[in-house]
C-alpha cells in the first residue's frame, strides 16, 4: 500500500471563487479561539472600503498561515527582489459602521 496516497487531500476550487478578490487592505481581529481576517478592497480617494472576503481560523492556524506567508515572501524575494514597503503611508482612523460605544 502507498502511503503517499493515504496522505493525500483533494481541494476543490468552485469556479464562482477561482477568479478570487481583490484586496489591498486586510484587519485583523482575535479572540482566545479564533482569528479573524477581513480582506477589504479601499480605492483611492474614496472614504469607505468594503470587506470583500472573511477568514474565520483557529489560533493555529493562524500561525500557520503566518509561517505559509513568511516563507512564500522569502522565495518571492529570491526571485523578484525585495519588495519595499517603506512607503506604504500610515493607515487613516476607520469605522466599521456599528455603534460607538461611551462610558
Amino acid at each position: 500500500m502507498d502511503n503517499k496516497n493515504e496522505n493525500q487531500v483533494n481541494i476543490e476550487l468552485p469556479e464562482d471563487l477561482a477568479t478570487g478578490v481583490y484586496s489591498n487592505l486586510t484587519i485583523l481581529t482575535h479572540s482566545p479561539t479564533e482569528f479573524v481576517a477581513d480582506f477589504i478592497q479601499l480605492m483611492p480617494g474614496m472614504p469607505k472600503g468594503k470587506v470583500r472576503s472573511r477568514v474565520i481560523m483557529t489560533p493555529q492556524n493562524a500561525k500557520r498561515l503566518l509561517h505559509a506567508i513568511q516563507d512564500n515572501v522569502r522565495k518571492y524575494e529570491q526571485s523578484f527582489g525585495v519588495i519595499d514597503d517603506g512607503n506604504v503611508p500610515p493607515m487613516p482612523p476607520m469605522n466599521f459602521g456599528t455603534p460607538t460605544t461611551e462610558a
